[in-house]
């Protein structure tokens, strides 16, 4: 198998994991018991828990970090995006054009609150889509530093053979 489909195997397997970790993250029992409860009104609760205010969550959990598990929150949702960043560009046509992974990372992460909003299985934030993208704008970061450090390595030996 060629690296570029390893690859490729290896972001899809990230991919599901990040849905299985961040939308079914409670046990089935549990997802049963919310998916039986669906109607009108659920979607009108998801309306009302969500936080449509940027930086509001992010302001409460730097305001109460003695109090939350601040920096795991905050930490995670930024970190479980780095490979995003770091592997689209390497399995996708253009994925290397940081505002083409960036509005990929966007729209994924967008449909990940979206269905949170509309399904119970979580809760909307616009916090989380911010620290979700600047979780793969880092990535994206590695990637390109990666790639410059290959290239200088390969100038290197060039200049020494």
């Amino acid at each position: 198998m060629q690296k570029r489909n390893w690859v490729r195997l290896f972001f899809a397997i990230y991919i599901l994991v990040v849905i299985r970790v961040i939308i079914f993250k409670y046990p089935a029992e549990e997802l049963r018991a919310i998916a039986a409860s669906w109607q009108k009104d659920v979607i009108l609760e998801g309306l009302g828990t969500a936080n449509f205010k940027p930086f509001k969550t992010i302001k409460m959990y730097i305001d109460y970090s003695y109090k939350l598990n601040s920096a795991e929150n905050l930490l995670g949702n930024v970190l479980a995006f780095v490979p995003f960043g770091f592997l689209f560009p390497m399995v996708a046509r253009d994925g290397d054009i940081f505002f083409v992974m960036l509005l990929n990372a966007f729209i994924f992460v967008l449909g990940i609150e979206v269905f949170q909003l509309f399904s119970a299985f979580g809760a909307f934030d616009v916090d989380d889509i911010l620290l979700n993208c600047l979780g793969a704008s880092i990535g994206f970061g590695c990637y390109r530093l990666g790639r410059f450090l290959r290239g200088k390595r390969r100038l290197y030996s060039w200049k020494k053979s």
